[in-house]
């Protein structure tokens, strides 16, 4: 073989083992590049991930601070509301028992007021004005009076203060007022004061009871 032909297949396959690492060269960077887009990709789609979850708790935050608000809003105007109707229920309690006084004086007076002199009269008149007055200032204001002659005992707003036995009415019903109650918007400010009706003949049985027992 001569010289020419030794150099020129030398040169081919330099040619040929050069052409080799270049592809294997470009293989290795397009890998390398592919691994790179796939860590790019991932870390993309790690921050999208973060920035939702973010989000969602940025939302949750919200929602809950405007659910607070809301309640906060609700419970002020409430107390509001409250302090408007009940704030001076303790000057109310006080001034029924001036007025109780008043009512008292007003019902001690006689029937017959003939046999009284004139300036006395126009007092008991002016009085009874009066009277009728306060009372119709106190329900403009809410504040209604508790008169519950011959009606059913309601414990809700009736004290029991005594039983009057008697067949005329039937049990449990109220035949006598010693002191008006008082409510204030649906409050109660006192409880009426009452006697209420008992049967006879239980009392009479009750009475048995105790003498056979002895």
């Amino acid at each position: 073989m001569s010289k020419k032909k030794v150099e020129n297949k030398i040169d081919n396959e330099t040619n040929s083992i050069d052409d080799q690492v270049a592809e294997n060269s470009n293989t290795l960077d397009e890998e390398i590049a592919d691994v790179n887009d796939d860590n790019e990709d991932e870390k993309i789609e790690e921050i999208n991930e973060n920035l939702e979850k973010q989000v969602l708790d940025l939302k949750d935050q919200l929602m809950r601070t405007l659910a607070e608000g809301e309640n906060l809003r609700k419970r002020t105007l409430k107390e509001i509301e409250h302090a408007k109707k009940y704030s001076h229920i303790n000057f109310v309690r006080d001034l029924v028992s001036s007025v109780d006084n008043l009512q008292r004086a007003l019902d001690s007076v006689p029937d017959d007021k003939s046999a009284l002199p004139e300036p006395v009269k126009n007092l008991i008149i002016g009085l009874d004005i009066v009277e009728k007055e306060i009372i119709t200032n106190f329900e403009k204001h809410n504040l209604i009076q508790i008169d519950p002659l011959g009606e059913k005992f309601d414990y809700n707003f009736h004290q029991a203060m005594f039983e009057v036995p008697t067949n005329e009415t039937e049990p449990g019903i109220i035949v006598e007022v010693s002191q008006k109650g008082y409510l204030l918007h649906d409050r109660l400010v006192r409880p009426a004061m009452v006697g209420i009706s008992k049967k006879i003949g239980d009392e009479a049985n009750h009475d048995n009871k105790k003498n056979e027992t002895k």
